[in-house]
């Protein structure tokens, strides 16, 4: 028994010296903060064990009113249920901007913080809109190799950053532990990660959900503006539309702190609705233009014919009859949005529905189930 022991204390060491050697030491990281912490993957509370940095809110907040018929009815049989199969820890339907129905579980209130993992892509693609607003960046059509000489020659643009379409050779996998995901998301230099994505395919033609183009693109506004995502989110919409609370956004580490701009801002329902509200009114916020409203109208239509399910940052769905946007995370975070009825809805939580990784629909079940029963509630009123 002495021996076996040994020889598995040898192995290890072996394996993690290996993993130093071919810089995979990321994996370490990786599995001490899921694993250890008795996870299976990523999940809404793991900002606690990255290097954040702090979007701060202003001075005065603009608090969300509360519709006259406020939580007056009941939840659905089914949206109680999967709410509590898939873990739901906040949940609201805010109508003509006051918030209609609001339920949190667990110990989460309307002030917890979560990650909110790629809706963070679209706040990151509205960073790209003020951006362009402030003269920082020309337009969609701006060549990345302005800003990041690696790419001369490539022809891929900030737009195709944003709409995916960059071409890079960014593998998305949630799954393998040697991907270039998992590396962006616990290694310590995220530039040199994304630097070292190459330019495989043609730009501009074709829709395909990479997370590295959004890291770039967060790479880009923060050197056109020479600010952090952090600040520069804080000053252009945080403090603007008059958030209740500070939130946090993961850095890849104390030293050369870039912000994860592909996932991981962490807050809580009612701030992330703001952005629901902001893209609803076209970039208007409380009478004054945050956005360029033609940018908004660009954002929130698809970009190719072939992929009508993304715009610029935002996915887009038709569901009984109605054309709806959203942003949405891994883990089923969404602000799903349909501005003709002047609705938002917003949930959070630990998980999807099952069919999560087991079919090639765009659109998990999860998100279908969230519409029909907030309208079925809706009807009500």
């Amino acid at each position: 028994m002495k021996i076996f022991l040994k020889g598995i204390i040898l192995i290890l060491i072996a394996a993690v010296a290996l993993l130093y050697i071919f810089d995979y030491d990321y994996i370490l990281r990786g599995a001490k903060i899921v694993y250890f912490t008795g996870h299976k993957t990523a999940f809404i509370d793991d900002y606690t064990y990255f290097d954040n940095d702090t979007i701060k809110k202003g001075n005065t907040t603009s608090p969300w009113p509360t519709h006259q018929n406020y939580n007056t009815v009941e939840p659905t049989k089914k949206l109680e249920k999967v709410n509590e199969s898939w873990g739901t820890v906040a949940f609201l339907i805010i109508k003509n901007d006051s918030i209609w129905y609001e339920n949190y579980h667990e110990d989460y209130t309307k002030d917890s913080k979560t990650n909110s993992f790629s809706m963070a892509k679209s706040i990151t693609t509205a960073l790209l809109g003020k951006a362009i607003m402030d003269g920082d960046i020309k337009n969609l059509d701006q060549p990345v190799s302005d800003f990041y000489p690696e790419y001369e020659g490539s022809k891929i643009t900030v737009g195709d950053l944003a709409s995916m379409a960059s071409g890079l050779d960014w593998v998305e996998s949630y799954t393998s532990p040697f991907s270039v995901t998992a590396r962006a998301n616990y290694d310590d230099d995220l530039a040199e990660t994304i630097l070292n994505q190459k330019v495989v395919e043609e730009p501009g033609k074709a829709f395909k959900y990479l997370s590295g183009n959004t890291e770039l693109l967060g790479m880009v506004i923060e050197k056109a503006t020479g600010k952090s995502l952090s600040n520069y989110l804080s000053e252009s919409f945080w403090k603007p539309m008059g958030a209740a609370n500070d939130a946090l956004w993961q850095v890849d580490d104390s030293e050369h702190r870039l912000a994860k701009a592909f996932c991981c801002i962490s807050s809580n329902a009612r701030d992330f609705a703001r952005f629901g509200k902001l893209y609803k009114n076209f970039g208007k916020w409380e009478g004054q233009q945050l956005l360029d409203s033609a940018y908004v109208a660009k954002s929130v239509k698809p970009r190719f014919k072939d992929g009508p399910e993304y715009g610029y940052g935002w996915w887009l769905k038709e569901q009984n009859g109605k054309d709806f946007f959203m942003m949405r995370g891994h883990l089923g975070q969404y602000v799903i949005v349909q501005p003709e009825d002047d609705v938002i809805i917003v949930r959070l939580g630990h998980r999807k529905s099952r069919d999560y990784g087991h079919t090639d629909a765009v659109f998990t079940n999860d998100i279908v189930t969230y519409i029909d029963e907030a309208y079925k509630m809706l009807s009500h009123d």
